[in-house]
Parts: C-alpha cells; structure tokens; sequence
C-alpha cells in the first residue's frame, strides 16, 4: 500500500478550483453530474481509506476484536505510520459515519414530515397548501407507507401564487418540475453526504446547490421560451419567500445565490456541449477532476487489494 493509501485522503483538495471553474464555465447539467460524480467517488473513496487505516494500524492494540493474524509485522509493514495513523484514523471514521447518518436521519425526517403535511391533499402533480408564508419546492417522488411508491409533486403555497403574476406562475412551476424531472435531489444528497465524509469536498456542495439550481432554471427557460420570464420570477419569488422550507429539497425560493442566477439568465444560454475542449482551463479543470477521483478510486482499490493479499498470505502461510 505504502504511501499511496493516503491519496483518497487528500485528493479533494482540489475541490475548490475545480467547482469554481465547473460552475463557471461548464453548463449546469454537466457541472452538477461532473461535481456530484467526483464528489461521490472521493467521497467513497477517502471513507475506504480512514477503515484501512484503522484496520492496519489498530491490528496490533491488546484487547482490539481483529484475528491475531492481522497484527503480524508484515501486516504493519504494509502502512507507513501504522500506529500513529491507525489510531487517528478511528475517531476520523466513526465521526465521518456519525455524521453522515445523521445527515441522511434528518432528511428523511424532513421528507416524512413533508409527505405527512400533503396527505390530505388529491394525489395530484401541484400540492397548494393554505399557508399565507410564500414558499415553493419540488418534493421528489419515494415510497409513502400504505400507498406504495409516489410520484414527484411540486408543492407551493397560497401565499407564494398570491404574490406572483400568471406568466411568474407558469415559470416557478416550470423550474420545479425541472428539479424533479433531472432528479436533482439524488446529486445533492450526494454532494451532501460526500462533505460530510470529507470536509476537503464542501466546495463542491456549494457548486452543485448552484449548479443544479441553473439547471432547472435553463430548463424553465426552454420550456417557457424566455429568460426574462424565468429571471423576474427568480427575482420576485426570492422577495417574496423566507429561506428554504425544507431543508434537502430543491426549492426555487431561497435556493442558491439568486442575484447569480438572475445575472446568468439576462445573458445567452450557456452553450450545451457535453464536455470541454481539454486545451482551455476548464477542459483541465474538468478532466482534472476525473483524473483526481479516478486515481483515489485505483489508490483505494490497490490498497484493499494489497491488504486482502497480505492479510491472507498470513493467516495462511505456504
């Protein structure tokens, strides 16, 4: 394994260019897949890490509930700093499993008080609750206990229609069911998780709560047929609205830096190529990233591979 077990570890330390030049100059739906992808692998990746490390390097503490065989000198020999690393390693990975069930405990409980508040309402596609705080989100579609699997809803209140024009109506709907239509939730949870994980990697939620918001914003914008529609409505409904509802769900209202957006949308539409020429500096950015997490995915591979080979090769010598 030798020194190469700590790559996943501190690989996203190039998080932060790279989301900044992806949220820049990419175009939203590649930036969010492209950020939310390396964001999860790395993720995955330095989690393997930190449970290697505290493999190898607790193997030989007295009492520790590992097979004698795992503590052989060949075993230590695989890991440089084996007890210095070992043991810092096993505060790192119980808080990075403490935090990251916590995170997704809460957003289930947000989605199921949310589905509890709706249950009233017709099974439709628009859930309009009566509530005078204006407020607008998209709820992605799950399994709802005694009704099977849901569909996505758009829920709104009373008081964010009341405050808003027809043609910002028609463009607030049009960016929700953008957010459910891209799944938009799925690459935030990632992101979400993945910074729990691994603090190296809060760049890259930022740039995706970003990203995935101008995503559904050009896609209201097709669907609408003019910027301006979708860039007032932004404007007026973020005037209109406290912060976020539900924390987890995209939302139009409070959602992302809207003077951003707005800017964003009074320009042309960003140009739709998949991926970026590799001579400019986001095709390094972006092929960058790939490469970054494609090396933590080898290195996590190789050293767990390496260990395999060695614990077995102990514990059953020829």
């Amino acid at each position: 394994m030798g020194v190469f077990v700590f790559l996943p570890l501190v690989l996203p330390l190039t998080a932060w260019p790279v989301a900044r030049l992806a949220e820049q100059r990419l175009h939203p739906r590649t930036a969010t897949r492209l950020l939310a992808a390396v964001a999860g692998v790395s993720a995955v990746c330095s989690t393997l890490c930190l449970g290697l490390l505290m493999i190898v390097g607790t193997a030989q503490l007295p009492g520790n509930p590992l097979p004698d065989s795992w503590s052989d000198p060949d075993v230590r020999a695989a890991l440089p700093y084996d007890e210095i690393a070992g043991r810092a390693a096993i505060p790192a990975l119980l808080a990075v499993l403490v935090s990251c069930g916590a995170a997704a405990w809460r957003r289930a409980r947000v989605r199921r008080r949310v589905v509890a508040a709706l249950g009233g309402l017709p099974p439709r596609s628009v859930a309009v609750l009566p509530d005078r705080t204006p407020y607008a989100y998209a709820l992605p579609g799950g399994r709802v206990r005694g009704r099977g699997n849901g569909p996505g809803r758009v829920v709104v209140s009373t008081g964010m229609l009341a405050g808003l024009a027809s043609a910002d109506r028609r463009a607030l709907f049009a960016h929700e069911r953008a957010h459910l239509a891209g799944r938009h939730h799925r690459h935030l949870l990632t992101v979400h998780l993945a910074a729990r994980a691994n603090p190296f990697l809060r760049p890259l939620r930022t740039a995706v709560s970003y990203t995935a918001e101008r995503w559904a914003d050009e896609e209201a914008a097709a669907e609408v047929g003019s910027r301006r529609s979708v860039a007032r409505a932004i404007g007026r409904a973020a005037l209109l609205a406290p912060p976020a509802p539900a924390a987890g769900l995209p939302a139009l209202t409070g959602a992302g830096p809207v003077p951003r957006r707005v800017d964003a949308l009074l320009r042309p539409a960003p140009a739709g190529r998949a991926w970026p020429p590799v001579g400019t500096a986001v095709g390094l950015a972006a092929w960058g990233a790939a490469c970054g997490a494609t090396v933590s995915a080898l290195s996590s591979a190789n050293s767990a591979v390496t260990l395999f080979l060695v614990l077995r090769g102990v514990a059953s010598p020829v």
